[in-house]
């Protein structure tokens, strides 16, 4: 998938004599059906990123965007409401630096304007939610670009075979507003003709990465699932030759908050000398966190673990009992990893050190760019 190419997408935008309307992939039900859901209100909004009908940081962002112009539709428009709408959207998960990013920037736009009332208010916040969809997706493509050109001088070392390339969770298209982060030079790759071949873990218990699985085969990119715990054995085999993971939070240093998982990935390629490369939009950096020590961990539901989801012979979505209620459980959705162990960030602007004052220098571009 090129950057001048229309990217796919999780989410549909369209407008009628009815209203402006917005659809979503819902990706609880992936990969064993395809299924578009209507978002009308701010509860569904809600109820799509609490359930991770909608997952990945920059597309959760783009929900909670969304959310606000659906709240405001619902609710008489006072002083009150808008600082009320974004509070219900910002609890809905912690880590995704994202969210809090849109919510302030659709605020903060709809604060500039307060000779707009009603209507008027309720469309500009439509309009600025699908600027940072849009944006979004652009950006995403520049991050393709960038990263294709990091995956051509791997591959320029080995030219007699495909590239071995590792992910972990999905950080496709699915995750974003289109392109996708981690597996956007991937995509990219493959569209250039350099071929690859992508290691897929499953990432338990939510298993994102049979969303990946799902993607790479309905773009014809070869790739293998694994099971979470074979990454090291691969690596510590020389069967990898790189790994780029996406991320929900960058701090200042560049501790890297990602899927539950990344770190032990980063550590066995620190051991073997490989890249391990983050993908990420640069408003996934969050200079108010000096470190990982400052990124909130999700703990999710007990019973991701409690309960192993599928499908029955019948094609049904099901769900099957792993372990009684009695059993103590521990389920973050996420982990850090360390900045040390990160060889670079791939972002709109560039690949960039996961060093403070190479992060430094990023902010203070975007800050001229938005003057």
């Amino acid at each position: 998938m090129s950057h001048s190419q229309t990217p796919l997408s999780p989410l549909r935008r369209s407008r009628s004599a009815a209203g402006e309307r917005l659809e979503i992939l819902d990706q609880t039900l992936l990969p064993w059906r395809k299924e578009w859901r209507p978002l009308t209100t701010l509860a569904d909004a809600e109820h799509a990123i609490l359930t991770m009908q909608v997952r990945g940081a920059p597309l959760i962002g783009v929900i909670a965007a969304y959310g606000v112009a659906l709240g405001l539709q619902e609710h008489d428009d006072d002083a009150g409401v808008l600082n009320a709408i974004s509070a219900r959207l910002a609890a809905t998960r912690p880590t995704a630096v994202n969210l809090g990013w849109a919510l302030t920037r659709v605020c903060e736009h709809l604060r500039a304007l307060p000779e707009l009332t009603g209507q008027q208010r309720i469309n500009a916040a439509w309009r600025e939610a699908d600027a940072i969809a849009a944006e979004d997706a652009d950006n995403n493509g520049a991050i393709g670009a960038h990263g294709l050109k990091l995956l051509q001088a791997i591959r320029n070392s080995h030219p007699d075979r495909p590239l071995q390339l590792m992910t972990h969770c999905n950080a496709g298209w699915l995750a974003t507003a289109g392109h996708g982060t981690a597996l956007a030079p991937i995509y990219a790759a493959h569209q250039a003709g350099l071929p690859v071949h992508v290691w897929v873990s499953e990432t338990r218990p939510r298993n994102q990465g049979l969303l990946t699985a799902w993607e790479l085969m309905e773009a014809g990119v070869p790739h293998t699932l694994m099971t979470d715990n074979a990454a090291g054995l691969l690596i510590l085999q020389g069967r990898v030759d790189a790994l780029i993971v996406g991320a929900d939070r960058i701090a200042a240093n560049g501790d890297v908050a990602n899927k539950v998982g990344t770190c032990l990935k980063a550590l066995a390629a620190a051991h073997q000398c490989l890249p391990f490369y983050v993908a990420a939009p640069s408003s996934t950096l969050d200079f108010n966190a000096a470190s990982g020590n400052d990124i909130p961990i999700e703990t999710r539901s007990a019973d991701e673990l409690r309960f192993v989801a599928g499908v029955d012979r019948q094609h049904q979505a099901s769900r099957l009992r792993q372990i009684d209620e009695g059993h103590s459980v521990y389920n973050p959705g996420f982990d850090i990893t360390p900045a040390a162990l990160v060889t670079a960030i791939i972002t709109e602007h560039g690949v960039i050190p996961a060093r403070e004052p190479a992060l430094a220098r990023l902010l203070r571009a975007q800050v001229s760019e938005d003057r």
